[in-house]
This record gives structure tokens, C-alpha cells and sequence, in this order.
């Protein structure tokens, strides 16, 4: 018996509708129904009506924005001097910075605990700013990664044209080097903004009594209150798909305006 591509397709579709599925039914029925059981909006009325909702909400879109440009901003030049900075083992210092996701995250931040502990005294003082740094020490090498990458791929003789014809090294890195890096910053701002906006555990840690997204949705859990957190877990949901179809858009437009440049 002969098995074609779609018979090894079978254990992903198995383990796709066990694992991904079948979770995001149950988590939509309960967001669509009442405690009785019955279909009902009242859920999201609800979330959209409350104002403690909204504001985490917002306060979470802000962490992971600010977290999110924070990374930008250390990676890009990171990356960019990995690449393209002619190290004989650029590979064996971009593991330096891949090499603390290895290590429990538990115990990563609370060595960044104890040190930001030792420059600011009392942590609960600085919840926003402890928040951004434990958030961007978490995330910072999903947002090298994709940006290395990127780097990596770009034609040299790009750049050696574009200087024949009189371009100075600032156009050369605005109508190049940037455009043509944008897939990369695309990959990075989705892998560190989305689970930014979820990632309570570092808030916890570092004494930040301020609630997240994620925080939410653990307190009505917790609370057995399971038709609210699935509202919370839906509208994330719907905020993510959002986000990948924009990216993945201005991925596709950017990626058209590389081949034709």
C-alpha cells in the first residue's frame, strides 16, 4: 500500500483538531453563551461596556507597544552589525543573545529582579518602566532572530549600485537596506507585540500590581468565571487575526516593491 502526501497529512490534521480545534471551540461556545447555557452577546456587551476591562485593555496595547519599539530599536542595529558587519563568527555571537531563552524563565527574571532591585530599590515604585525591561530582557531575541535573517538575505550589490549612482550612505539605508528589512521587522514586531500584551508572569515578578490581558483572563478562571475569560481569550483572538492579516499584507506589498526595485 502506497501512502501519498495527503496520508501524511493525517497525524497534523489529528493533532490540529485535538489540540487547536477542539480548545478554541470550547473556549468560543462559552464566550457565546450564558450560565444556563443559552446563546447570548451579553458576554461581550459586557467586556466593551466595563471600563476596567477597557483600560487593561489599553494598558496592555500600550506595553506592547512601548515593549515593541524598545526592541526595534536594540535589535535593528544589533542584527544589522551581525550581518553585515563582517565577523568571521557572527553565527557564534548571535547565539550569545539566543542563549538566555535556554536558561527557566523563572529563574531569568529573577536574576533581572535582584539587579533591578540593586539600581532602584523598591520595585514597586517603577511598575511601568520594570514592566518594559522585563518585557524587552524576555523578547529581545524573537525580535534579532527574524531581523538577522532579513539582513542576511539582502544583496550586497544592491548597495554597491546604489553608491555607483551617487546615493550617500543615509539614502542607501533609506531606500534599501530599510524597505527590503521590513519582512524581518514585520516577523519581529508580531512574535514580541502579541505576547506582550499576555505575558502577566512578568508583571507578577517584578511587583507590578497592574493587571494585563493575560492577568485578566487567569483572575476570571481562577474564578471559575469561564464565560468572561473566554470573551477576554475571543477579542485577543480577533485583535491577533487582525494584526497577522495587516502585517502579512504590508509584508506581501513590501516584498512586491523589493522584486520590482
Amino acid at each position: 500500500m502506497s501512502f501519498s502526501r495527503k496520508h501524511l497529512a493525517i497525524p497534523y490534521i489529528i493533532f490540529l483538531a485535538a489540540f487547536v480545534l477542539f480548545p478554541l471551540f470550547i473556549v468560543v461556545r462559552f464566550a457565546l453563551t450564558d450560565a444556563d447555557g443559552a446563546i447570548s452577546f451579553a458576554n461581550f456587551l459586557n467586556f466593551f461596556t466595563d471600563r476596567n476591562a477597557i483600560g487593561t485593555l489599553c494598558y496592555s496595547l500600550g506595553i506592547a507597544f512601548v515593549t515593541t519599539v524598545v526592541c526595534l530599536l536594540i535589535a535593528y542595529p544589533t542584527a544589522y552589525i551581525l550581518a553585515r558587519g563582517g565577523f568571521k563568527r557572527s553565527s557564534a555571537i548571535l547565539v550569545l543573545f539566543v542563549m538566555p531563552m535556554w536558561i527557566n524563565f523563572t529563574l531569568r527574571i529573577t536574576a533581572l529582579k535582584e539587579i533591578l532591585t540593586l539600581l532602584e530599590g523598591n520595585l514597586a515604585m517603577y511598575p511601568f518602566l520594570n514592566t518594559i525591561v522585563g518585557m524587552t530582557y524576555d523578547f529581545l531575541p524573537f525580535m534579532i532572530l527574524p531581523l538577522y535573517t532579513s539582513f542576511l538575505k539582502l544583496d550586497k550589490d544592491l548597495n554597491e549600485a546604489a553608491a555607483d549612482l551617487g546615493a550617500n550612505k543615509v539614502q542607501v539605508f533609506l531606500k534599501i537596506t530599510l524597505p527590503l528589512s521590513v519582512p524581518g521587522i514585520i516577523s519581529g514586531v508580531t512574535m514580541v507585540f502579541l505576547p506582550a500584551m499576555t505575558n502577566y508572569v512578568v508583571l507578577d515578578m517584578l511587583y507590578n500590581s497592574t493587571y494585563i490581558m493575560g492577568s485578566l483572563i487567569g483572575s476570571y478562571f481562577a474564578a471559575y468565571d469561564w464565560h468572561n475569560g473566554s470573551v477576554i481569550s475571543v477579542v485577543l483572538l480577533i485583535i491577533i487575526l487582525l494584526v497577522t492579516l495587516l502585517t502579512d499584507k504590508y509584508g506581501d506589498d513590501t516584498e512586491k516593491r523589493g522584486v520590482a526595485l
